[in-house]
């Protein structure tokens, strides 16, 4: 019988939750439970050591259990998992962008066989992992996250690779994936009036708003090449208006957004108020 969690695609649900509907052990990335004849696989972007991955073709890549040494495709839950097509285990998947939150992304079956790869197990040590390609059942919609989760993501990804020994992020960067995972991102884009940026480029000049330095090239057009910025960011309720938009050289608008550092909002807010 098959079972039915009862939950739609994407709903977001905790930890205790998740264990209420498929009876299954609150920890790990693959539970069994007999009592629902289910196996859940959470695929865990934000703590997780594995390196599961999308595809183009919408196959996720993944990383058997085992945190030690080789895994093994015998025992424990990567033999229920290499076994779904015949012992009738129905597989849910669940992804984790945010702390704690467990995505619902449907029932999932083996769209291959499991293959070897290699990755760090969690003291760093280069073992034998084994691959999982597994397919969505039926129709559930893209893969969406929301791009402030994708972000977030990558930032704990790149604080953690910063803390790295020089041998064990060598040895991370030998072993990665040549074919970088895909993941769908919802992003949000404004309607920004053309008017205002071009009014704001003609009154830089040429000069970049912020550190004064000239254009560092020529677009196509032969015009000087310096991208619009808004002081107080659209995302943050910023106004698409001439008091509020300058023109930057693209270092600078990248430290407005990286750094974000209050003198230099203040610097670009005289900017403006001098133009008035």
């Amino acid at each position: 019988m098959t079972f039915g969690p009862g939950l739609q695609f994407g709903a977001e649900i905790d930890n205790a939750r998740l264990c209420d509907i498929f009876k299954c052990s609150p920890q790990g990335g693959m539970r069994r439970s007999k009592q629902t004849n289910t196996l859940v696989i959470v695929s865990n972007h934000v703590e997780s050591i594995y390196e599961d991955r999308w595809d183009a073709s919408d196959v996720l890549h993944y990383t058997g259990m085992g945190r030690l040494g080789d895994q093994s495709l015998t025992r424990a839950q990567n033999k229920t998992l290499a076994e779904t097509r015949s012992n009738g285990v129905d597989v849910f998947l669940f992804e984790v962008h945010k702390p704690r939150i467990y995505a619902f992304r449907g029932q999932v079956e083996l769209t291959g066989e499991p293959y070897p790869d290699t990755q760090p197990d969690e003291h760093g040590t280069q073992r034998r992992v084994w691959m999982f390609p597994l397919r969505l059942v039926g129709p559930s919609g893209p893969l969406v996250i929301s791009e402030e989760d994708h972000r977030a993501s990558q930032q704990r990804k790149a604080k953690h690779a910063q803390g790295l020994s020089d041998e064990e992020l060598r040895l991370r960067a030998q072993h990665a994936p040549a074919q970088p995972g895909r993941q769908r991102v919802e992003t949000k884009q404004f309607a920004r009036d053309p008017h205002v940026a071009e009014l704001a480029k003609r009154n830089a000049n040429g000069c970049c708003q912020l550190c004064g330095a000239a254009a560092p090239f020529q677009d196509k057009s032969g015009a000087p090449y310096l991208e619009t910025h808004h002081i107080v960011w659209l995302a943050r309720g910023g106004s698409d208006s001439i008091k509020n938009t300058v023109a930057l050289c693209p270092n600078c608008h990248r430290r407005m957004h990286v750094r974000d550092l209050a003198h230099d909002i203040t610097t670009l807010n005289a900017v403006v108020r001098r133009l008035r």
